[in-house]
């Protein structure tokens, strides 16, 4: 049977959005883990649970200290484990084998019962270890799925998947929580419902996305040998990547704040007197705010830019810190958390495809290991300062409104970099390795 060439593209178009929309549903499978455990129902359960036996705010400095712990655990080893999938082709394995560890993780949070602050800071290190070195697999892929002049917008269909997914089921959860009568046994229940989640909805991302050829083809090295050996050049190379690395200390600042916010904005309202139900109900309306603003910043993108758009979020993200040292009632809470919806995925989004424009094909996973120690290096800095705040001060009043040194910091930083250099280094370089333009679509 003859095939018109208007059907073969017809064919290769729905293959696309087959791969693209099966590499965002990943991002609707973990972003549970974000919402439910990292941002909403876990601090809230640790606060009032977990560390019910401990005076004044200590289980917000604790809480502080454990995702600190958490981060530094994925940052120090993104870059290695970024070098050595990049050499072997097993970005989709690695993806795997981390998300299992977080998967598991979760579903062990079961467990935790009053008093159990230590067990549940062990969890969630393992569970948020296996959420980041997953994410850096998954983040590796966008450049190889998107074709170039789509990354923006599929990285903000990432994102926006994110929010719906993650916000669903958290959904559920806030309603497990509200009607059932033993809230503890609710809270932890959700956390099962995490681990459940991000298994099935992995599927699709594992079984339609190809693996991107190894760059280590041909070469008989051991991969982790190699993985060093990539690292260590990358290091020695990393002048030549001069707009890249410059991104990655502008990300690195104001990445630090809007982690942060996410992190320590749910234990932080509950020591000031918010009442779960509300705080967990306006980060629900976060997730749901989040959808359009994440496609609306790809929108923006196109017209004025990735970088422009950037900032419009850390001036946001600048009011947000001021007023969160003001915050003393509810719907003062849910007014920070309706901007913080506005602004959260299109910032990260762009961020990520920024990086991904910039970064060369054949050692996209190890620069996105470098992305990621940027992304969780960030992340131990800010929720230790409000830790280390909060504890000499006796409140966190003082340390969410610090966080507004990073989000100045980062946007100056970010106004020195060239991206349109950045970008042009790395063409050239795909053009030498042989990569097209085109995305890998099996």
């Amino acid at each position: 049977m003859n095939v018109t060439l208007g059907e073969m593209a017809n064919q290769t178009e729905k293959a696309y959005r087959k791969v693209v929309n099966s590499w965002a549903m990943y991002d609707w499978a973990n972003s549970a883990f974000v919402t439910t455990i990292m941002a909403t129902v876990l601090p809230v359960y640790y606060s009032n649970v977990a560390g019910a036996d401990l005076p004044g705010n200590q289980a917000t400095v604790y809480w502080g200290y454990t995702t600190s712990i958490a981060l530094l655990i994925a940052a120090l080893l993104a870059p290695i484990l970024g070098a050595i999938a990049d050499f072997s082709g097993v970005k989709k394995r690695f993806l795997a084998f981390f998300a299992a560890i977080g998967i598991l993780s979760s579903a062990l949070l079961y467990l935790v019962t009053t008093g159990d602050w230590f067990r549940a800071s062990l969890f969630f290190i393992f569970g948020n270890f296996g959420f980041a070195a997953a994410d850096m697999f998954y983040n590796s892929l966008l450049p190889h799925v998107a074709r170039p002049g789509d990354i923006d917008q599929v990285s903000t269909r990432g994102y926006a998947f994110g929010y719906l997914g993650g916000g669903l089921l958290l959904a559920v959860n806030l309603a497990m929580i509200q009607f059932m009568a033993d809230k503890g046994l609710a809270a932890r229940l959700s956390f099962v419902s995490v681990a459940i989640w991000w298994a099935v909805f992995s599927i699709p991302l594992l079984r339609n996305v190809p693996e991107p050829p190894a760059s280590g083809q041909g070469q008989r090295l051991n991969p982790v040998v190699a993985g060093f050996q990539r690292l260590n050049r990358t290091f020695r190379e990393i002048r030549h990547y001069k707009q890249l690395f410059l991104f990655l200390v502008a990300f690195w600042a104001y990445n630090d704040g809007i982690g942060t916010i996410i992190k320590m904005a749910t234990i932080y309202g509950a020591e000031i007197g918010i009442g779960d139900t509300a705080l967990i109900g306006a980060l629900l309306m976060t997730q749901f705010v989040g959808i359009p603003f994440a496609f609306a910043f790809g929108w923006l993108a196109k017209r004025i830019g990735p970088k422009p758009s950037i900032y419009l979020g850390l001036t946001i993200y600048t009011l947000i810190s001021i007023g969160g040292y003001f915050m003393s009632v509810a719907w003062h809470f849910w007014v920070l958390a309706f901007m913080v919806g506005t602004v959260q995925g299109g910032s990260q989004a762009l961020s990520r495809s920024l990086f991904g424009a910039m970064s060369p094909k054949a050692k996209m996973a190890e620069f996105f290991g470098f992305y990621e120690m940027s992304s969780r290096t960030a992340g131990i800095v800010g929720p230790f300062l409000f830790a280390v705040i909060g504890q000499m001060t006796g409140s966190s009043r003082l340390s969410i409104v610090a966080l507004v040194v990073f989000f100045i910091v980062g946007g100056f930083l970010l106004s020195r970099v060239d991206e349109q250099e950045g970008i042009r280094i790395a063409s050239a370089e795909d053009a030498a390795a042989g990569y097209g333009s085109v995305p890998i679509l099996g």
